[in-house]
């Protein structure tokens, strides 16, 4: 069996949606996002209307955030907070039972609350390194962009599940989403590891930039890895386990991984911002009725769970908690 499939398969298998169908025709965009969901727990969004310049501002502050020396960088490390903010040092995440780290480090930036929020009990205070000038500014801009857009998604996944369009708005507003700026360094020869072991994401929704570079990789329902290779530009989606276990598996969240480059590209960094969409801390998360069914019975009966609990408990899985 072959580790993968081409890049032009991987193409075919996962057919872009334009999202520019979202305001022109919002029922197909709907149906063509939920099946690729259905059939993949991945879909691949051409056309995302993301302002290009806010991206780079953040992606070139985030390289130049992961260029400063390693003492300096390590002052906006914060140990046993679980990466919630600041910087997860290279070597430190790991997949959920595997053996070795995997080989990356990136920086986590949440959503801002005013004092005396009762959220902020489940969310830290952002950290803002003042060796890169505009970072604050540039990145929490790409947060509110990515959050926005989030939400859209999660419209039309409501339409395509029949929950009424604005089901997720009340659950996701002040959720503990996270924007990742991800680093991959070059890959020495002989490296232990792969720069990210196979996993599920924990959350609701991510939605993935910089995923052109090869290395991306979904557990298709047969058993192969298969190659995400979008379009330039194009955003990459995937479920999370909080929305597999709320549709009751409708939805499923995929087992996916970055595997190290082949040899002429070891010696190139690999830079990605995922951005991962949480509910707000204390919904409780509980299969929908309309999700069992005679051929899908509920496998949650008697497991309701609040997400910030779900959220704990992956944290400690994948050692950083």
């Amino acid at each position: 069996m072959a580790d993968s499939l081409s890049s032009t398969d991987a193409r075919r298998a996962i057919e872009p949606v334009s999202m520019t169908l979202y305001d022109t025709d919002f029922q197909a965009f709907a149906d063509r996002l939920g099946r690729s969901f259905k059939r993949y727990g991945f879909a691949v969004i051409a056309d995302h209307g993301l302002d290009e310049a806010v991206i780079g501002a953040a992606l070139d502050d985030a390289k130049a955030f992961f260029a400063l020396p390693e003492d300096v960088k390590r002052r906006y490390h914060q140990p046993g907070t679980g990466g919630a903010r600041g910087l997860t040092p290279f070597g430190v995440e790991a997949a959920k039972g595997a053996a070795t780290v995997d080989l990356k480090e990136f920086w986590h930036v949440g959503r801002e609350l005013p004092e005396g929020h009762p959220y902020r009990k489940y969310m830290r205070d952002n950290l803002w390194p003042t060796e890169v000038e505009g970072f604050r500014e540039h990145l929490y801009g790409m947060f509110t962009a990515m959050d926005e857009l989030g939400r859209k998604i999660l419209r039309a996944i409501a339409r395509h599940l029949e929950l009424g369009d604005d089901f997720f708005e009340d659950k996701v507003q002040l959720g503990n989403s996270i924007l990742r700026m991800l680093h991959y360094p070059p890959v020495p020869a002989g490296a232990s590891g792969v720069r990210a072991g196979a996993h599920e994401d924990i959350n609701v929704i991510t939605l993935l930039l910089g995923a052109e570079e090869a290395g991306l990789q979904l557990k298709d329902a047969d058993g192969e890895w298969l190659d995400i290779a979008p379009p330039p530009g194009a955003l990459v989606v995937n479920i999370g386990d909080m929305l597999q276990r709320l549709t009751n598996h409708v939805l499923p969240s995929t087992s996916h991984r970055v595997i190290n480059p082949a040899p002429e590209r070891a010696s190139f960094a690999r830079y990605s911002t995922p951005f991962f969409l949480h509910f707000n801390p204390d919904f409780v998360i509980e299969t929908l009725p309309a999700m069992v069914s005679d051929e899908n019975p509920d496998r949650y009966v008697g497991k309701a769970i609040m997400a910030e609990d779900f959220l704990t408990e992956r944290l400690k899985e994948i050692r950083l908690i």
